[in-house]
């Protein structure tokens, strides 16, 4: 069993790796201008930073930002849509024999590995939404549409409606522990090996070894 969901995970991997057009981050205008939002967010708070200052930091314009995001709170969740995709495509390339809950999974391990360089920023990102309930509760939509995303993508398997609901959300909040575990300051894990870790609990915990 646990070298038939390896094989799987490999599987998957490889599809992701194929389809994913996030590509390892580069510091152009949108990076400059998200380093830039970061970091006043850190300093001054959500609330109190301008898209004006937000742009003089990055050396841009505003029309520049605008072109980028809609307003300030794009800055921090810019990426979902992009994510998405990747997860729904990877869990449609997942071979026939995979199980719903190995299918997102696999497709979670692989969005982990092109986030992996990305830990400073998601840790900056995760602050500045904890201290906000406006950004919190945006952040649960997300999540929220993301495991609607990924049971539609299980129900195009042939997976049932409960059974999708079921696996999808249950990755969902695999992936937001082993997110949460990652951008602590004492954990020094990938996020790929955090995933597979929260993954693993899952298993023990719906065996009844806990």
């Amino acid at each position: 069993m646990y070298c038939h969901h390896r094989t799987t995970e490999c599987q998957l991997l490889t599809s992701v790796a194929t389809i994913q057009r996030m590509g390892r981050w580069e510091p152009d205008s949108r990076g400059r201008l998200e380093q830039a939002a970061l970091s006043l967010f850190a300093e001054r708070g959500f609330d109190d930073t301008t898209v004006a200052e937000i742009a003089a930091r990055a050396g841009l314009t505003e029309r520049t930002f605008f072109r980028y995001f809609a307003d300030k709170r794009e800055v921090l969740f810019w990426g979902a849509g992009a994510l998405q995709e990747l997860l729904v495509s990877a869990v449609a390339s997942a071979p026939d024999s995979a199980p719903p809950i190995q299918a997102v999974g696999a497709a979670l391990v692989g969005a982990g590995t092109l986030l992996q360089d990305r830990r400073d920023g998601a840790r900056q990102r995760q602050s500045v939404i904890a201290a906000s309930s406006e950004l919190h509760e945006r952040e649960l939509i997300k999540l929220a549409s993301l495991a609607s995303a990924l049971a539609g993508a299980l129900r195009e398997r042939g997976c049932t409606a409960p059974a999708a609901s079921l696996a999808a959300e249950a990755a969902i909040a695999v992936f937001k522990v082993a997110v949460e575990r990652w951008v602590n300051e004492g954990n020094q894990q990938d996020l790929p090996e955090l995933i597979r870790a929260s993954l693993a609990e899952l298993r023990d915990v719906t065996a009844g070894r806990w």
